[in-house]
């Protein structure tokens, strides 16, 4: 008898707040859009955040700040959210983080270091 080998499948959690969650994660990709993300990126550095700390990201307002939407949305989005849809939105978050261009991350890599 050969062993097959089963893939491994993240399992899939409902988002609880749907609106919200959508909301959470259009402000997440506008302000990693291409055009935006070195200013993001600069607003972290300017308020001194590393750039996996999205608790303190999101209490700066600094996602708002860098898309240009009313400061407090991402915030106000994000705390209305269920404490499984914020760890949804944390593990996009740092999916992204990570597709930010290498130049542009060696450029700040202060943000992207651990300590």
């Amino acid at each position: 008898m050969g062993l097959t080998r089963a893939m491994f499948e993240q399992g899939t959690i409902k988002v609880e707040k749907e609106r919200e969650f959508g909301d959470v994660k259009a402000a997440m990709e506008k302000a990693f859009a291409p055009d935006r993300v070195a200013k993001y990126l600069k607003e972290l550095d300017r308020r001194s955040l590393r750039v996996r700390d999205l608790n303190g990201i999101v209490a700066a307002d600094a996602i708002d700040r860098a898309t240009g939407d009313k400061v407090g949305t991402a915030r106000s989005l994000y705390s209305a959210l269920s404490v499984s849809d914020q760890a949804q939105v944390r593990e996009f978050y740092l999916s992204k983080i990570e597709e930010v261009d290498p130049a542009l991350r060696a450029k700040f890599h202060k943000l992207y270091q651990y300590y």
